[in-house]
């Protein structure tokens, strides 16, 4: 990664600081162990607005301000064992989905369709890992963690999803007007 400026950074932090007052915020199913939050929104946020290598140190910064304990993650909780419990994997699963949304972002400039195919492609990336690290957790089989950690929350999440392309993507060209952030193409 190149040389990251001021304002590089401070756009970071300022997205990092979005998603930590986002994510917590829940609603408890019960019948699963996983919330709906809106964390993968304020990713998909991250991803849209940063990019996927900024959109990943955001993250990043996310979970480490999660691990020493910070109530960042969702129903107000920090602390290592909450991204190493049997839900970890989602939030681990939030750097492949802003990467691959920041990638999508970045690769397509403009193309709000493609937007929507990365934030797709990268909520199926953050599903896998997390699924795959549940049923490792809690010895389930693959059918009950699916059935437990992404069939309830698809609807949830293509909404997410299509309310972050089109209130961001837009709000993008916007910041990129007013040079509070760079495009893919402006970085280089």
């Amino acid at each position: 990664m190149r040389h990251l400026k001021i304002n590089d950074l401070v756009t970071i932090a300022l997205v990092a600081a979005i998603l930590c007052i986002l994510a917590p915020a829940s609603i408890t199913l019960g019948f699963t162990p996983i919330p709906i939050t809106l964390g993968t929104f304020a990713v998909l946020m991250a991803g849209i607005i940063l990019g996927r290598t900024r959109g990943t140190v955001c993250v990043l910064v996310y979970i480490l301000l999660g691990a020493v304990g910070l109530p960042v993650f969702s129903g107000y909780m920090g602390g290592i064992q909450k991204i190493l419990g049997p839900t970890g994997g989602y939030i681990w699963g939030y750097l492949f989905l802003v990467w691959l949304t920041g990638f999508f972002v970045e690769y397509f400039h403009g193309k709000w369709y493609m937007c929507f195919v990365g934030a797709l492609l990268g909520t199926t990336a953050c599903y896998g890992f997390g699924t795959l690290w549940m049923m490792l957790a809690l010895n389930m089989s693959l059918i009950k963690a699916l059935l437990a950690g992404v069939v309830p929350f698809l609807p949830f999440d293509l909404i997410k999803i299509a309310v972050a392309v089109a209130a961001v993507l837009p709000e993008g060209s916007v910041l990129v007007r007013h040079n509070l952030i760079r495009t893919g193409k402006q970085r280089e």
